[in-house]
Formats: C-alpha cells, structure tokens, sequence
C-alpha cells in the first residue's frame, strides 16, 4: 500500500514536542542527571517491535531526539506505513547517553501510539481494498494530538476528513433539529458559506436523502443506516445526481465495513480505528557496539 500521509512542518510540531518533553522532564531528569550529566558518555541504542504492526511516527521520534541534542544520530531501519513483524529493529540511535536515556520515553510514546492507529487503520482499510469505496478518519481525536493521530491514520491507509471545524461545512442532527430541517438550514447557511467549501449533509432515513438532495447539498452522509437502507440511498442519490460524493458512517465495525462498502458509498467514516486503536509495544535497549 502506497503511503501518501504528510508530516506538517517543524514549526508545526516542534513546540509541541517541547510541551511533551516539558512535561515528562519537569526540574529534570533526576536519573539520569546523577549519573551522566557530568560525562561525555556515549552509547547506541537501537529500537526493537515486540508485536507485529504498521510502523508510524519515526520522524517525530527523530526530532525528540534532535530538540534535546542536535548531535544525535537517529536512524531509521524501516520507512512509515511498513508492516513489521515482532522483533523487528526499527532503528539505531547514537549519542550522547544521557540524552537518549531523556528522550528515551517521549519519544517511544509517540511511536507506539501511532504505530497502533496505523496498524488498526490497516485492518479496516484492507478489507475494502479491492472496493471503489474509500476508508475515512474523524474528528474524534485526542485533544491535543489530532494533527499527529490524523497523521498516523493516513499511515495506516484512510483519508484524511476535515481537520477541524473549519475545514468545510457539515450539517449534523443537532443542527438540523436546531435549525428546523435540512432545508431551512441549508437555506440560512448557503450564502455564508465561502468559496471553496463543501456542504455535507447529515441524514438517516429516505425522507432525509431527498430533503437534502432537493435542497442542494454537496455532500451526502447516510449515517446509521442498515446496508438495505444505504443501498435505496444510494440508488436515489446516483438517479438524482450520479456525481455527489455519497458517506457513510456510524456503528461501522471491522466485520460490517466491507457490507457498507459493496453498498456503492464512495466515503466509509469512521473513528474506530483510532478511538479503539491499542498502543503497538516497542523497547528501546542499549548496546554495547555501535555500528
């Protein structure tokens, strides 16, 4: 599978990292400091898998390394969105002993949570490989670290959905019973909307479908709907306008993602992938020769 997921720049990330690394330092690393702060010790390290899994976030972990001492060598032995299999080395780190052994932590956290996105990701994007229909991520994220499990779930092979609230406009349930109805919202919203952004439109049932094809949305969500019921969808939604991107979305588990898919939908949402994702274990040990 093609890995096509972007990091964002450094002047994106780094002061996030610097957050991270804050808070796991604090007064310092109390450690570490009484054992190596006065030495010029050096080591090698070398990071190994201990279960098999998609590998996402070595840059980051390299640029821990890099904001904590610039003169660390991080290399990395497998490139992102590779599927390793247990015990795999990874990477070999060299350096300065005590800014491995600082780093050591932070760095591993942000590899094993995004390598477990990317490896879960897989799993549901696998299944519908072969279909047209395309595997797509959510704003159910983690506050604080959107950016980066978005990052691991393209990894992973899912589409990027808006980033945040402002990327395009999606009309929900909440707000179409505040609004009073599709129609009166998309009427209120539609010259608000600027130029180039979408509308989506949230619906449940057949009734919905034609409200919001009637009244010109962009984008059509059958959400919650039994495959039965997304197929009329669908069927509807092609006679009326072929070329409208049709979602689905909701309760959509690895055992019913192909079903939703040989619906016809062009879009499969769902969080699961990173909202149940489990940590993917990796250790860092060190070694007494450096290649």
């Amino acid at each position: 599978m093609m890995n096509t997921a972007i990091l964002p720049p450094w002047i994106i990330l780094d002061p996030l990292i610097e957050s991270w690394l804050i808070e796991d330092i604090g007064r310092g690393d109390r450690t570490t400091d009484a054992l190596f702060s006065q030495s010029p010790h050096t080591s090698c390290a070398q990071w190994q898998v201990k279960e098999a899994g998609v590998i996402a976030g070595l840059p980051l972990a390299a640029r821990v390394f890099y904001l904590l001492d610039p003169e660390i060598n991080f290399t990395p032995l497998t490139t992102e969105g590779e599927f390793c299999q247990d015990k795999k080395i990874i990477a070999q780190i060299k350096g300065k002993t005590a800014s491995l052994l600082t780093g050591e932590r932070v760095a591993l956290n942000l590899v094993m949570r995004l390598s477990g996105i990317a490896s879960s990701t897989r799993l549901y994007a696998d299944k519908i490989a072969d279909l047209p229909a395309k595997l797509v991520d959510t704003r159910k994220t983690t506050p604080g670290l959107r950016i980066l499990e978005k990052y691991a779930s393209s990894v992973g092979g899912a589409i990027n959905h808006r980033m945040g609230l402002d990327d395009a406009v999606m009309i929900k349930d909440n707000h179409i019973q505040a609004a009073g109805g599709i129609e009166k919202a998309l009427t209120e919203m539609r010259g608000r909307v600027p130029y180039p952004l979408t509308i989506e439109v949230e619906t449940s049932n057949r009734q919905e479908v034609e409200q919001a094809l009637k009244s010109g949305a962009d984008i059509i969500m059958l959400d919650n709907m039994g495959e039965k019921g997304m197929k009329e969808a669908v069927e509807i939604i092609r006679n009326f306008n072929p070329k409208i991107p049709i979602e689905a979305s909701g309760n959509i588990t690895l055992e019913r993602i192909r079903a939703v898919a040989e619906t016809g939908v062009d879009f499969i949402s769902t969080s699961a992938p990173i909202t149940r994702s489990s940590w993917l274990d990796l250790s860092m040990t060190m070694t007494r020769l450096c290649p």
